[in-house]
């Protein structure tokens, strides 16, 4: 576990800190201020249940259930049944870091003093968090809209020392027992806070979060294995002038030509498309590599500012508004901004495996490959070469097409039609994180494809650039084998997607070119 420390106060948090928590095991806490604006708010829910008047959320039932009036007596058992009740998820074990994610996003909505909870429960969120506890969450049960429902009602759960959790160690085992160990105290709720613990989008964002993390990795990744590639087929790289580029100003699109130039430096494969075969231009998936991966950086960016925007909100329903004394319902817990955008996210990893896969067929083929062996095979016909890697990735991006088909135009109506359109924004989250993986996959299959293309021509006396030597030593070093007689295959393949994904790519790379974009 990282001992690296996240202070939580009122004014929101970031993504470095979600990924910190997420994915580093980072520990929380909890600021003065936000203690004092969690207290503060805790008085004014306490003043309104006092009143006989009845208050959305503190003093009624919630959702179609709404107009009923609930007296003081029975107010704890109607905090505790919605966290029962709502846990009711369905399906595979969601992963720990999205379930981490998930928790401190809410913990953060928390420390803003806008969802009036007391501080204890917000500290025994934090102590969760800092023991390694994770909920058992399951796939299904989120319609994103009041937030995600039953993934936050597994996790108010745990707080509650009911359910099943995942202690450090990674077992599943009774939530009390692993609080126990811990000595960690179950929360006792009161008015308003089963509801303040459900209503939120901290798991579609906390997914976001993640994958635009995640993505960023792939896109600079696919901008070198496109340069690879345009190399391997003696391509022009006079297509990546900044003067180009620069009449048609989107900025992603020169990113990533920018990158493709760096990498290219000092080869001697480029520009030679008119000597054995002359071609007044490359095909569309080699030529046009950067705008297709800069108009997916371009979306990229866009769900950055979406993402911060949710990450300085305060997600819930009622709401505390501490400087004018009340409480108010809202519609701030719909998902549809986070929804929206992790489905564009879909569509460009989509479109980003396809133009991928294109040019890895044409590195295979030897009517376009510009005098490459058939699939790269050593013996060809004896060897079948990549020709099997390419059928996989041509399957992963199949798959990544039908991962793009958006989830937020698939409104569901719920609760007796009061919560009559929802976001389906975890759907969308979820097969994010699928065609993410995927795309990872398939930028891996490109990889393998041109570093075995370039030493094949090296072998015919052709030096490619220095950064492309230093990509092949690299990956030679982490165990994927260069051009030869055929052998088994899918360990060679699982080394390059780890390669790609854990970001030793883009070091190779940048070893040579310094920090690319």
């Amino acid at each position: 576990m990282d001992m690296h420390t996240v202070v939580v106060g009122t004014s929101g948090t970031t993504a470095e800190d979600v990924i910190a928590v997420a994915r580093q095991g980072a520990r929380v806490e909890l600021s003065a201020a936000a203690v004092e604006a969690l207290s503060a708010a805790r008085e004014i829910v306490d003043a309104l249940a006092a009143k006989p008047e009845p208050v959305y959320g503190v003093s009624t039932g919630f959702g179609a259930l709404a107009a009923r009036h609930i007296s003081p007596g029975l107010r704890a058992q109607l905090q505790r049944n919605i966290v029962r009740s709502h846990a009711a998820g369905m399906g595979p074990h969601v992963e720990r870091e999205v379930v981490r994610a998930l928790m401190f996003l809410r913990l953060k909505t928390l420390a803003s003093g806008h969802t009036g909870v007391r501080p204890e429960v917000a500290r025994t969120m934090a102590d969760v968090l800092n023991a390694g506890i994770t909920p058992v969450v399951h796939e299904y049960g989120s319609l994103g809209c009041s937030g995600d429902l039953a993934p936050l009602s597994h996790c108010a759960l745990t707080l509650m020392g009911e359910g099943e959790a995942e202690g450090p160690d990674g077992t599943v085992r009774p939530a009390g027992e692993l609080l126990a160990e811990h000595g960690i105290t179950p929360v006792e709720l009161r008015e308003k806070e089963g509801l303040a613990l459900l209503n939120g989008t901290d798991g579609m964002l906390g997914m976001l979060v993640m994958a635009l993390a995640d993505l960023k990795n792939l896109y600079t990744g696919a901008d070198i294995t496109a340069a690879l590639s345009l190399e391997a087929l003696l391509g022009t790289d006079r297509v990546l002038a900044p003067e180009l580029h620069a009449i048609r100003p989107h900025p992603g699109q020169g990113v990533s030509a920018g990158n493709m130039l760096r990498v290219l430096a000092g080869s001697g494969l480029t520009g030679h498309h008119q000597d054995v075969a002359p071609r007044v231009q490359d095909a569309y998936s080699v030529r046009c590599a950067p705008q297709v991966n800069g108009a997916g950086r371009d979306t990229l960016a866009h769900g950055r500012l979406v993402a911060d925007r949710e990450l300085a909100s305060a997600v819930d329903n009622p709401v505390v508004l501490p400087g004018e004394g009340r409480v108010e319902s809202n519609g701030n817990f719909h998902g549809a901004p986070v929804a929206y955008v992790l489905d564009f996210l879909a569509i460009v990893a989509a479109d980003l495996g396809s133009i991928t896969e294109r040019r890895t067929d044409r590195l295979l083929d030897k009517n376009r490959s510009h005098g490459l062996p058939p699939f790269l095979a050593d013996d060809a016909g004896v060897d079948s070469g990549l020709m099997i890697a390419q059928y996989t990735q041509a399957a992963l991006v199949s798959e990544l097409k039908r991962l793009a088909v958006p989830a937020s135009v698939d409104s569901i109506p719920s609760s007796a039609m009061q919560e009559d359109h929802v976001s389906m924004g975890w759907s969308a989250a979820r097969k994010l994180r699928t065609a993410v993986t995927g795309l990872a996959r398939i930028v891996a299959v490109e990889l393998y494809a041109a570093t075995r293309a370039i030493e094949l021509r090296v072998a015919e006396g052709l030096t490619p650039a220095p950064a492309s030597l230093a990509v092949i030593e690299a990956l030679r070093a982490a165990g994927v084998q260069g051009p030869g007689p055929d052998r088994f295959l899918a360990p060679d393949l699982a080394a390059a997607e780890a390669f790609v994904r854990e970001g030793k790519l883009v070091e190779a790379v940048e070893s040579v070119t310094g920090p690319l974009a």
